[in-house]
């Protein structure tokens, strides 16, 4: 048991005209955080799980940004985790799989660790990719939510129209500073509670 090795980090957003909303801020943040990583390389286009995605693969971290549709990227997800243990020939053990998604219940900038198979809260991407890979004893999985705050108004009418508006310049600028330096630090949480878990277990046989 040699612990984490790697950490895949992939979120969650949609394509095209719709990357730039407060939706696909999962994308954006993503995009922050490699260009704060020392040696992090630039986002370059890779196939993983069949489909051609934005990927920056590192010594330490693998940055991966989701190209489906919010809605339906369970199965891709998955199959993108399965094909990056296979290429790497890691274990689930080795590899630690973190999910960044957007979320209506922080405000804008605000990071928070979640547990994987917590609540989706509403969030039909979450609730896509729990739908499609649950975690298991032995696999290190988790969520990290980026908030984005939420309209005044608490119809679903609204809610909608809000997360697929586009971001504005102060909204960019408050999730490139504030929320890639969460990012980063709930990376470094998460791999330092995965090794300490795994040293316990250790310990105990």
């Amino acid at each position: 048991m040699s612990g984490i090795q790697r950490l895949l980090v992939i979120s969650l957003g949609n394509p095209g005209g719709y990357r730039g909303t407060y939706h696909s801020a999962g994308h954006f943040v993503l995009e922050s955080l490699q260009k704060r990583l020392q040696q992090q390389p630039s986002f370059s286009s890779e196939k993983w799980g069949k489909k051609n995605s934005r990927s920056s693969d590192g010594i330490k971290y693998a940055l991966l940004q989701s190209p489906t549709l919010m809605n339906v990227s369970g199965p891709w997800v998955a199959r993108a985790y399965k094909d990056y243990l296979a290429q790497k020939g890691l274990s689930p053990a080795e590899c630690g799989l973190v999910l960044v998604h957007d979320e209506l219940e922080e405000d804008l900038g605000v990071v928070k660790i979640r547990q994987w198979n917590k609540s989706h809260r509403g969030h039909n991407g979450v609730k896509s990719v729990l739908a499609s890979l649950q975690a298991s004893e032995g696999v290190n999985m988790a969520r990290v939510c980026i908030g984005i705050g939420r309209p005044t108004s608490r119809e679903q009418s609204a809610v909608s129209d809000y997360v697929l508006s586009q971001m504005s310049s102060q909204a960019k600028s408050i999730l490139d500073e504030k929320a890639s330096i969460g990012l980063e630090d709930a990376l470094q949480k998460l791999e330092k509670k995965w090794l300490d878990e795994l040293a316990k277990k250790m310990k105990e046989q």
